[in-house]
């Protein structure tokens, strides 16, 4: 599952290692953990064999990665292999882990994730958000970062960094929310506001579900459209391997994307936006029913029981979906099109209505649309494995930081 290098890496996007010595020795160090992580368990020849790299020279650098807690021997490689048996090696379990956070606009959530893609630790607070001051809501998200951080120190693990995914625009700094209508925030300095103790990343949720499903997802092709929602409705945009951000960095608002230019007023300031029609609260509407706590599960556990005014509300978001994402195929050519998030969920009342809409409106052929395994999950799991991910891109890095931080420990 090897990602584009350097992807929301929390040390800022985008970062290159220098063309010298010392950085061809950090890009290999890179090479050696990312085929590990993708291929492992590996022996040292065979890692060897596929980065096209001298077995001794791979030697050095795996011993330095054993040394730093990134990689770990699991004993000799399993009988059946012509030649001598190497150790094998794979990514540790224990040492660096990704600390990904969301802010949604009715929960929180935090969990830690190894190297080896695990989830270790998890922490979820449901409630709103919306309305509420920044500074109150980063108050308890950092409350759970702590004790997500804490379970995780108790496994053997220690963040590597923490990445934040939030319903909004970013700027490209990574920390700045300039807009989040759903949450009424504006130009919120998140870094200003959480621990400075880790490398922060702070991205759109849609990008970091994008992500997900680029790094998590069966199958999933290096040309898609993403497509998640809650209260609103984001977008991410995947073109060869690599997240397309925009000038400014709020590519993939698909959300406010006019279905009709005459509709209601949307948070944002326009009118008749997507997720006017295809939101949670908007279906809800449409149904005739009461926002719960669990919108999506009322909304599937009525639509499978028959009900008629849901199922109705379901076909025309899907209406609006297919509208929206007519523009966007037409424009990018995607490959596919996956439904993440809550679209996840009820993607069989959506579907119908969605693909119907693509097929008459695209120019092409229509466009493949899939489902989301990962569902609501997926900005929570690549905001983690954004920090993950970064580890595997410059693994000197992360030594070379715990290191400062245990020799700052003893002088304490």
């Amino acid at each position: 599952m090897t990602a584009p290098l350097h992807e929301a890496h929390p040390a800022g996007r985008g970062r290159r290692l220098p063309d010298t010595q010392q950085g061809m020795r950090r890009r290999n160090l890179a090479r050696v953990m990312h085929t590990v992580s993708a291929e492992g368990p590996l022996s040292r020849a065979a890692v060897a064999s596929h980065i096209g790299l001298t077995r001794a020279a791979v030697s050095t650098l795996v011993d330095e990665l054993i040394r730093s807690g990134l990689l770990e021997e699991l004993g000799p490689e399993r009988p059946g292999r012509v030649g001598r048996p190497g150790s094998a090696l794979a990514v540790s379990g224990r040492g660096p882990a990704g600390i990904g956070a969301e802010i949604g606009v009715d929960h929180l959530a935090v969990c830690a994730v190894d190297l080896r893609g695990a989830v270790r630790a998890r922490a979820v607070r449901n409630g709103t958000n919306r309305g509420r001051e920044p500074a109150a809501v980063i108050g308890e998200l950092t409350r759970l970062v702590r004790r997500v951080v804490a379970e995780a120190e108790q496994e053997g693990l220690w963040p590597a960094g923490l990445a934040v995914a939030v319903p909004g625009l970013v700027a490209r700094d990574a920390r700045t929310v300039v807009r989040a209508p759903n949450l009424d925030w504006h130009d919120t300095d998140l870094g200003a506001l959480l621990p400075d103790e880790l490398p922060l990343t702070v991205d759109n949720e849609a990008n970091f579900g994008g992500l997900a499903e680029l790094w998590l997802g069966d199958g999933t092709p290096r040309d898609f459209l993403h497509v998640s929602a809650e209260i609103g409705i984001g977008g991410a945009v995947v073109v060869d391997g690599r997240l397309l951000r925009g000038t400014r960095g709020f590519a993939g608002e698909l959300g406010h994307v006019p279905v009709h230019p005459d509709g209601p007023e949307c948070p944002c300031g326009g009118h008749g936006c997507l997720e006017q029609y295809a939101g949670e609260e908007a279906v809800l509407r449409a149904a005739g029913l009461e926002p719960g706590e669990d919108r999506v599960g009322l909304l599937a556990e009525r639509a499978a029981q028959g009900d008629e005014d849901v199922r109705g509300a379901l076909r025309d978001a899907g209406t609006a979906l297919g509208i929206a994402l007519t523009g966007a195929v037409n424009l990018l050519d995607p490959e596919t099109v996956v439904l993440g998030g809550a679209l996840a969920g009820l993607a069989p009342w959506l579907l119908p209505s969605l693909e119907r809409e693509l097929a008459r409106r695209t120019a092409g052929p229509a466009c493949a649309v899939s489902v989301s395994r990962l569902g609501s999950e997926g900005p929570l799991l690549g905001a983690a494995h954004a920090v993950v991910r970064a580890v595997l891109d410059d693994p000197a890095a992360v030594a070379e930081r715990a290191q400062d931080s245990a020799r700052a420990a003893t002088h304490r």
